[in-house]
């Protein structure tokens, strides 16, 4: 990273584990992955001014569809997660004002059924595709400059789950 990247700020953020019954979570396939078959947790970023809790259920339901009556709160992390971008995004993304991402994570059980989930809820849709996957894949399905946060999540949350 160069120094003047290394000067920008991190973008803050708020990133959501939605988990089922089955103690299964939710990941989307992004519509414009570039990184071959990558699929995330629902994540995005917190507007000037709102709270982090309304972040993520408006984040939750622009990318699921799922709105905050059929979810329950169940954590949060303790402290913020930090990705940087790999240097060739940086500059690319956010209009180039960002380095990386702060994130704050929420636990959420979900307690809707499977055709509660509207991926075409927000237009332009975010996910072309979703699927419940065992909590242990995460790290494995996600971009690679996003597995430390996304092992850091899982230890936070696993005894929850």
């Amino acid at each position: 990273m160069t120094e003047e990247h290394s000067a920008l700020p991190y973008r803050p953020c708020v990133g959501v584990m939605m988990v089922n019954a089955h103690g299964r979570v939710f990941v989307g396939k992004r519509i414009d992955s570039k990184e071959g078959d990558a699929w995330q947790m629902p994540q995005g970023g917190i507007d000037d001014g709102e709270e982090l809790h309304a972040a993520a259920m408006r984040e939750l339901h622009e990318e699921t569809g799922v709105t905050a009556d059929l979810v329950t709160v169940i954590a949060q992390t303790r402290e913020e997660l930090l990705y940087d971008l790999p240097p060739e995004m940086i500059g690319r993304i956010w209009g180039g004002r960002y380095r990386g991402q702060r994130q704050s994570w929420l636990l959420l059980r979900f307690t809707g059924e499977d055709h509660h989930v509207d991926l075409n809820a927000h237009h332009p849709a975010e996910f072309l595709d979703w699927k419940w996957v065992e909590p242990e894949q995460l790290p494995d399905l996600i971009v690679p400059f996003k597995r430390r946060v996304y092992r850091q999540v899982l230890e936070e949350f696993r005894d929850l789950i």
